[in-house]
């Protein structure tokens, strides 16, 4: 009986055939980065163009590294994300657990006005945001661009989702009544239990950060994030034709970070959700 029912739940060729479909969507814009980074700018403008990767990829690292201060901008990209990714995930864990597992007059009406937020365009901001950091002297500055993204209503709406069924409430009631303090019970009871959470909002803020282009823009001049550095490499042959095998070699290289962290923390990531499932 448990053979059959094994049988009739596996998935047929229908599922697969979507899976595959969305795994080849997904990889083929960063195949045809390093297809289109791999040739000159001749054979990139190519009618049909090729499909095959070429061999001036270096060639071409070396053009983007002279065009613009590619590692510095890169230096820059790593220190944001990184501290707006692990700033979202402590201050995001701290406020879903409120909203979460704790009682206090008007926490619905907080969180509703916390999605609420979520609503308004980030170009709304902008302006607000620019006379802010002007006003305390923290334009071309990287805390100008990090500010701005050190909490977010979608993490905090993210951990509150999670942590209403992952940490069931006898269980800090138990921890109370052994004498924890209310931190000590964050600490020792939420935390563990959201962990697999936390590392998915943070390689999603990291993510997002790194690809944010349009605060940077605004708020840095010289010192600039990755993904502003690199539109200089569109407007380097101004007045010509746009060179597409500089500028998606330079996009490739900037992908290469995101690939090494999703490759590095994949399998912690999948063992942690894994262990959270299990544990519910």
């Amino acid at each position: 009986m448990s053979r059959q029912s094994k049988l009739v739940h596996r998935p047929g060729w229908v599922v697969y055939g979507l899976l595959a479909a969305f795994v080849i969507g997904s990889a083929l814009p960063l195949y045809w980065s390093f297809v289109i980074g791999s040739h000159t700018k001749a054979e990139a403008r190519e009618v049909p163009p090729p499909l095959l990767p070429g061999g001036h990829f270096l060639d071409n690292a070396r053009r983007v590294f002279d065009t613009i201060d590619f590692w510095q901008a890169m230096a820059n990209s790593i220190i944001v994300s990184t501290a707006c990714a692990a700033s979202v995930v402590f201050f995001a864990t701290l406020a879903g657990y409120s909203f979460a597992k704790l009682r206090f007059r008007g926490s619905n009406a907080l969180m509703g006005f916390v999605v609420l937020t979520m609503a308004v365009p980030t170009q709304l901001a902008i302006v607000p945001l620019f006379i802010i950091v002007t006003d305390y002297g923290l334009y071309d500055t990287l805390a100008a661009v990090a500010l701005p993204t050190l909490v977010t209503a979608f993490g905090v709406f993210f951990m509150r989702q999670y942590l209403l069924d992952a940490i069931p409430g006898e269980l800090i009631e138990a921890a109370r009544v052994d004498g924890a303090s209310m931190i000590r019970t964050f600490w020792t009871v939420a935390v563990p239990a959201a962990r697999p959470a936390m590392a998915i909002l943070f390689l999603f803020t990291f993510m997002t950060v790194w690809t944010d282009y349009m605060w940077p823009l605004v708020a840095l001049k010289d010192n600039q994030t990755l993904q502003v550095a690199l539109d200089q490499l569109a407007i380097a042959g101004q007045g010509q034709t746009t060179d597409y095998a500089l500028v998606l070699c330079g996009t490739g290289l900037a992908t290469i970070p995101l690939l090494i962290l999703f490759v590095v923390s994949g399998r912690q990531l999948v063992a942690g959700i894994m262990q959270g499932a299990v544990k519910g």
